[in-house]
């Protein structure tokens, strides 16, 4: 796995983020809050920048995350996610503005990190089978370029949370402190979260989360709320369409 982190956000793209730290940034891929995302095809597979301004990303259109669990508003945090596909990957972006950061000492990037989701972290939670919606994966990437991916099977009891699972994913993470945003970027194969051949106007289930800041201030930040105190909600998930390059 090829993992890579810097921390020093391009100078093409502070607007932008400042732009969406504001809340300035309209949510043009969910315009009636319908909880579907658009995954736009990409013609090749790219190389992970973290960028929101590189060729691949500039111009698409995203989703926010600026809410807890049950819906209730969490200033300062409105995190925009996008999507593009391509047959053999699905691409993720996550740009999270933020207060305060918790993060883990010497962090290590080339093996899974346990546990990641006890400090800051932007997370995915993917299902294909509409019918066994309790089964599904979570994909995890850190301010720090750590990671984990797991085999999440909730039929059982207890539920199990697979950690031995390797989905090969990649991530990249850049951090801006001056501007207190970070991003964090994914690159998940497609046979690893859905049997079927991709191909445009195909579906999965999926969920976006934040876990951000130190106790006691510990802030958690849904895109689909699951009106409880945990993300383990797949009956909250929405939906992400893979969509034909215009």
């Amino acid at each position: 796995m090829m993992i890579h982190l810097h921390f020093r956000i391009p100078a093409s793209i502070p607007l932008l983020l400042a732009l969406l730290a504001a809340g300035r940034v309209a949510p043009a891929a969910d315009p009636a809050g319908s909880g579907l995302i658009l995954s736009r095809q990409a013609a090749a597979d790219f190389p992970l920048s973290a960028d929101p301004e590189s060729p691949p990303w500039k111009g698409t259109a995203g989703v926010f995350a600026e809410n807890d669990t049950y819906g209730k508003p969490v200033p300062g945090h409105r995190t925009e996610i996008r999507s593009r596909w391509t047959e053999s990957h699905l691409y993720l972006l996550f740009t999270c503005p933020y207060q305060e950061l918790y993060l883990k000492a010497d962090p290590k990037t080339e093996t899974e990190t346990s546990q990641l989701w006890d400090w800051d972290v932007a997370e995915a939670f993917i299902g294909s089978d509409f019918r066994n919606i309790k089964h599904y994966t979570e994909f995890q990437v850190s301010p720090q370029g750590e990671w984990v991916d797991l085999d999440i099977d909730r039929n059982r009891q207890p539920a199990a949370h697979n950690g031995q699972w390797n989905s090969g994913y990649q991530v990249k993470a850049r951090l801006d402190r001056e501007r207190r945003i970070w991003v964090g970027e994914m690159k998940i194969p497609m046979e690893k979260i859905d049997s079927r051949k991709p191909q445009a106007g195909h579906l999965l289930r999926i969920n976006f989360y934040r876990l951000q800041g130190p106790p006691p201030k510990r802030k958690m930040i849904a895109w689909q709320p699951t009106h409880s105190n945990t993300y383990h909600v797949p009956e909250a998930f929405g939906q992400l369409k893979l969509e034909k390059e215009k």
